[in-house]
């Protein structure tokens, strides 16, 4: 059954940047090569010491919370790529392993009913974590959009950056923003939705290749079309086989809380079990999602050839 609760990135809504950075952010890894990736900080938490270790440290940057127990094998497999992949980000993250059998009151104070448990904190306060054991590449994934999104927090926060370390160069200055992709963010941030598609279409019709106002739109027709949707609703729905529209619509959900391989799957789906305009509908649907992607994202890919499997 389908979580729509689940939070899939850092701000609730869609982060029509996250995924793009992460993809970027991995390139980077891979072009560095092992011997570059510097080992971030892992601290073991205990009651005493997790308001210095998780509150504070998460005030300058993102600590990863790891709830484990040394009963859930659970933990045994998934604590070890966390560590790695933690790693791998050379310090910009922390990781920090709370024991739930030695310090319960954390487990309590944070809701935790299973473990393991992931959390991330940022700005003292968590904003999006799994139950679940992982496997590397999806953990991978959950971490690089967490980090694109606490890189576009800084954006639209430069005050809240903490300061360079000594000897860290800063990055180099990119072109100027377009003034339309400047308006677009600006009426996002104001919750003014229409204003913002205008500003995405104004952009297009004068650069049609323009991956960031595609994306933008793609994700701004997105959060309108489910700002009034009920998931209780919606799973009540997802009962009958033949409402289409509840299927687009958790799929719209999926979408929004990172559950992207999830959404592109439900609509292939109903893709292969419908006919004619309602095959159309569901088609024409799923390459909207699509858009919200930037182009070389993995997820594309497959789902492509989902959809021409499903369609020929």
């Amino acid at each position: 059954m389908a979580d729509f609760s689940r939070p899939g990135s850092l701000y609730g809504a869609i982060d029509l940047g996250a995924r793009k950075q992460a993809l970027e952010a991995q390139a980077r890894r891979e072009a560095a090569g092992p011997q570059a990736a510097a080992s971030a900080s892992i601290v073991d938490v205990t009651e005493e010491t997790f308001t210095t270790e998780v509150i504070d440290r998460s005030m300058t940057m993102p600590v990863v919370l790891d709830l484990w127990s040394p009963r859930a094998p659970g933990s045994a497999q998934l604590s070890p790529v966390l560590e790695k992949v933690v790693g791998d980000l050379g310090g910009r993250a922390v990781l920090a392993k709370v024991n739930v059998d030695t310090s319960p009151q954390i487990a309590q104070a944070l809701r935790v009913q299973a473990v393991p448990t992931v959390l991330a904190i940022f700005q003292g306060q968590a904003v999006t974590g799994f139950q679940q054991v992982l496997p590397e590449q999806e953990v991978r994934r959950w971490l690089d959009e967490l980090m694109g999104a606490v890189e576009q927090f800084y954006q639209a926060n430069p005050d809240a950056r903490p300061p360079a370390a000594a000897g860290e160069e800063e990055a180099p200055a990119g072109p100027p923003a377009d003034p339309d992709l400047v308006a677009a963010e600006q009426a996002i941030d104001s919750g003014d939705l229409d204003s913002a598609a205008a500003a995405y279409e104004r952009l297009l019709a004068r650069a049609p290749g323009n991956e960031d106002a595609k994306m933008g739109l793609a994700g701004v027709s997105l959060i309108k079309r489910t700002e009034s949707a009920d998931p209780a609703d919606v799973q009540r729905r997802l009962q009958d086989p033949a409402d289409i529209e509840a299927q687009l619509l958790a799929a719209d959900l999926e979408m929004l809380s990172g559950s992207v391989d999830e959404a592109f799957d439900r609509v292939i789906a109903v893709v292969k079990r419908t006919s004619g305009d309602e095959r159309d509908k569901a088609r024409r649907h799923l390459l909207g999602l699509f858009d919200a992607l930037p182009a070389d994202d993995p997820s594309l890919a497959k789902a492509r050839r989902a959809l021409a499997s499903a369609l020929f």
